[in-house]
């Protein structure tokens, strides 16, 4: 079969898998830390994710009698994994990581018609499907320490659920919802549980590779410098996040965090410059991608403060996932001479 897509060929300064692979780079300072923080569990469930998703994705091809080689070479797919394993708890079992990157790359990605055909980000959508079927797995945290298992415990941690010899731990989110729900103000439930260097660089409970938030800033920042992604999106969502957890803490800063809270927490930061800047996902113009990304933000806000979980980004970028095509169709730019139904503008007297 020729390995050649079909026309048209629409050329770019830069190649596919030379975007993903800047892309991976970016991640890469995130990703050692959590090894670092996490030890080699972190390691095991990276390393699962991607497997998985290389061998789902080249017997999805296989059935489509596709050729596997190009498409497994532009690095989507293990992108889209990469994505996932950081987005999971360290100390997951395996089976949650093959789980989750084989709906990633079949159901969230080939089953439209692979690569650019997606309407759903894949990553974000195996994280909704694992949180809603696994809730215990998904939300059961430990707390950094330097005494991490070693490898061969590791691996009795990873494939065979041995009990963690370890302090579990909610994260903060979660930890701030329950003491609400008891009705324990925000000073008390902070007290003890954070602290806004650690949460900065990431010594704290959390996902794989969500915890260390500066370092995904950077990263954020390096796409940014080599006009991979632009800034409207990622600023956007920040905003999104921060202007109503600024109004709300201070009506009542009992009940509310503040913004410095909320950006240095979950899954904000990696979903920013990440995620909301899948170019095949969100919208085409830079004012649609402005409202896509204030939208993920806020209805991130939302779902923390209101909702059921106590992390709402995968959440929030499905939602404006789905309203992608919407704001492409109302933002879309005026043609000349056109109004921006595509009907002719009349003509102008004595033209």
């Amino acid at each position: 079969m020729n390995p050649i897509a079909h026309s048209p060929h629409a050329h770019a300064p830069i190649s596919i898998n030379k975007v993903m692979g800047t892309v991976l780079l970016a991640l890469t300072p995130a990703t050692l830390f959590g090894f670092w923080l996490y030890g080699w569990p972190a390691v095991n469930l990276w390393a699962v994710s991607l497997i998985a998703a290389i061998v789902g994705e080249a017997f999805v091809l296989r059935l489509q009698q596709r050729a596997i080689k190009p498409a497994l070479m532009d690095g989507s797919g293990i992108l889209t994994a990469w994505l996932l394993a950081l987005s999971l708890p360290p100390y997951a079992p395996w089976w949650i990581a093959v789980l989750g990157s084989l709906f990633a790359v079949i159901i969230g990605k080939q089953v439209f018609g692979g690569l650019g055909q997606n309407v759903f980000n894949p990553a974000m959508a195996a994280r909704v499907m694992l949180l809603i079927s696994f809730p215990l797995e998904m939300t059961t945290w430990i707390a950094p320490s330097v005494q991490a298992p070693g490898l061969l415990d590791s691996l009795r941690i990873t494939f065979q659920s041995q009990p963690i010899d370890g302090m579990a731990s909610a994260s903060l989110l979660g930890h701030v919802k329950t003491e609400f729900t008891r009705g324990i103000g925000l000073e008390q439930a902070l007290l003890g549980h954070y602290a806004p260097l650690d949460a900065l660089w990431g010594s704290r409970a959390g996902s794989l590779g969500e915890t260390a938030a500066v370092l995904l800033l950077l990263g954020g920042l390096f796409l940014i410098a080599r006009r991979i992604i632009t800034w409207h999106a990622p600023v956007a969502m920040l905003l999104g996040v921060a202007l109503p957890a600024l109004v709300f803490n201070m009506i009542d800063g009992n009940h509310y965090a503040g913004p410095v809270v909320h950006l240095l927490s979950g899954g904000l930061m990696l979903a920013a410059f990440f995620i909301v800047t899948d170019p095949v996902t969100s919208p085409n113009t830079v004012l649609g991608q402005f409202i896509f990304g204030l939208g993920c933000g806020l209805l991130t806000w939302i779902i923390r403060t209101w909702g059921g979980y106590p992390e709402g980004v995968a959440f929030a970028v499905l939602l404006m996932n789905a309203a992608t095509p919407l704001i492409d169709q109302y933002v879309k730019p005026r043609i000349y001479g056109r109004d921006r139904k595509g009907a002719a503008l009349p003509a102008k007297k004595g033209a």
